[in-house]
């Protein structure tokens, strides 16, 4: 056996188990975006072809649901709207909240900080419903039912767990010894963060914003439990769509297309963007 023979082996043997994950991959993604897809197709269907039980992927086009889903009456724009209002502003609070606290975490820990981060986290696997009561009678002796306020509320507080979390592991892979020079050239703590730390951390800000972003467009059991009209989301509207007479499928997925568009194309441009703050300290 030559050198080169025992060199090529491992290459093709490489090459195989890479081809292997790549078909692997492109199977999974067909997989995940399959529902997207047929939830497309059906929006450019009748409702006679839509609710037919026989799949059908060749048929004449329309954009009939679509125009029914923004006819005058159907207050999309509003649930639009209220869907911006809710989603940017929690997350412009949420930012707010998260980047000094995982700044005082990451610079200056604490024995109970570990602690304090699992124990935030853990929020996050509470079911909505169990803290369903307690939240409403608050939220109704308060006056905060079916109010933006209210809902932007409920947003920041389902998202901040995660938003210090990551803005914390964005903290802890900038060097110790940056904030230390900083502070002998006698920059004050407030300095120090806006103008050394969070320039340096601005991919995972930026990633941290987004993901809390899609995570807040995308909530609908707060906006289905606690608004009825006048803060309500793109998630109430796109539910109005079934209704005493049955499922409208075409409307209803034309609806959801138009729901779930807005996030999309603006996960598409900041792909980048998030792919480079979710790796940012990933390997150093």
């Amino acid at each position: 056996m030559t050198s080169s023979t025992v060199d090529q082996t491992p290459g093709r043997q490489k090459g195989f188990g890479g081809t292997l994950l790549t078909l692997l991959a492109w199977l999974i993604g067909i997989t995940m975006f399959f529902p997207i897809l047929w939830v497309v197709l059906t929006a450019l269907k009748t409702e006679q072809t839509a609710f037919s039980m026989t799949p059908s992927f060749i048929f004449s086009p329309t954009l009939d649901s679509f125009k029914s889903a923004l006819a005058q009456g159907s207050g999309y724009w509003h649930y639009a709207i209220n869907s911006v209002i809710t989603a940017l502003g929690s997350t412009l609070v949420g930012l707010a909240l998260a980047i000094p606290a995982a700044y005082a975490m990451a610079f200056y820990p604490s024995k109970r900080t570990d602690f304090t981060l699992v124990w935030m986290v853990s929020t996050k696997f509470i079911p909505a419903v169990g803290v369903l009561i307690p939240v409403f009678l608050v939220y109704r002796s308060l006056g905060l039912l079916d109010t933006r306020l209210g809902l932007t509320m409920l947003f920041t507080s389902m998202n901040l767990p995660i938003m210090v979390w990551m803005v914390y592991s964005y903290f802890r892979d900038i060097p110790v010894d940056i904030v230390e020079a900083a502070s002998i050239d006698g920059a004050s703590t407030t300095q120090t963060m806006f103008r050394v730390i969070l320039p340096l951390a601005l991919p995972g800000l930026a990633s941290t914003g987004l993901l809390a972003l899609i995570l807040a467009w995308n909530e609908s059991f707060w906006s289905l439990t606690m608004t009825d009209y006048h803060a309500a989301t793109l998630a109430v509207y796109t539910a109005s769509f079934k209704s005493g007479e049955g499922l409208f499928w075409a409307r209803l997925s034309a609806a959801s297309v138009m729901t779930i568009a807005p996030i999309v194309v603006l996960g598409w441009f900041a792909q980048r963007q998030m792919v480079r703050g979710l790796t940012f300290g990933a390997v150093k």
